[in-house]
């Protein structure tokens, strides 16, 4: 289960630009996970919940944005998604591809609450 180091390399990246968070500051973090980055992205939610769960970031959305599989056909130069694990160009059949998107997996944002809550 590599989720759980990949939340904890979220949650580093979080306190890179958060450094000494208080309650209630950080709001959500926003992450893009291609389809081939093998990421699931319950476990990766389950995962950064428990690491956040007895710290100030309790209570921090994790937003995942899920991003498809792209290739580019050498053949015929067009763009295309793709679904199914065949690696095959859907407009000419050639399997001469490049992946162009799809294997991301980047912190994109993290939203603050525009006033820190005081804790009662």
């Amino acid at each position: 289960m590599h989720e759980l180091s990949v939340a904890q390399e979220i949650l580093g990246i979080v306190h890179q630009y958060v450094p000494d968070p208080k309650p209630n500051t950080v709001k959500s973090v926003k992450v893009s996970v291609g389809k081939l980055s093998n990421i699931l992205v319950d476990s990766l939610t389950f995962c950064f919940e428990a690491i956040t769960g007895d710290t100030p970031l309790n209570g921090t959305k994790l937003e995942i944005i899920e991003l498809p599989v792209k290739i580019q056909c050498s053949n015929c130069n067009k763009v295309s998604e793709i679904d199914d694990p065949v690696f095959a160009c859907p407009n000419c059949g050639d399997n001469k591809i490049n992946i162009i998107s799809g294997t991301e997996l980047k912190v994109d944002e993290i939203e603050l609450f525009d006033e820190i809550k005081e804790q009662q």
